[in-house]
């Protein structure tokens, strides 16, 4: 938890976007054409419904997401990555790959390193669910 908030103060104080932003706009940059359903962004982000809504209105306000009608079935919402929302998304990246090289990897040794690996592993094999 020490970690996770070190790497939100520094990200947000560089960039103004908290650690659940850029999770958001780093989950739709991947997706195809940059969109994705609201409630699969939300698991996606381990976030409940209630709350992405509420993250992605105030990124809609910044102008980095919008929200479409999902075509197939027209009651469901997409949320898509705008060109503005992928600037800022490459401008905090690497701001956000420093404070993580910074604050885990140069802290450990190559054998840490190794059983980190091999730790996050058996922990992810254990606990996805897909």
């Amino acid at each position: 938890m020490l970690l996770q908030e070190r790497l939100d103060r520094e990200l947000t104080r560089q960039t103004g976007i908290s650690s659940a932003y850029y999770e958001i706009l780093v989950q739709l940059s991947e997706a195809p054409e940059r969109r994705m359903r609201m409630s699969q962004l939300a698991d996606r982000c381990l976030s409940s419904r209630s709350r992405l809504s509420h993250a992605v209105s105030r990124l809609e306000e910044r102008g980095w997401v919008r929200r479409e009608v999902c075509a197939e079935d027209g009651r469901g919402q997409l949320a898509v990555l705008t060109d503005q929302g992928f600037t800022a998304l490459a401008a905090a990246a690497p701001v956000h790959v420093e404070s993580v090289r910074t604050h885990l990897f140069d802290q450990l040794s190559a054998a840490q390193l190794g059983s980190l690996r091999d730790i996050g592993e058996t922990l992810l094999r254990h606990l996805d669910e897909h």
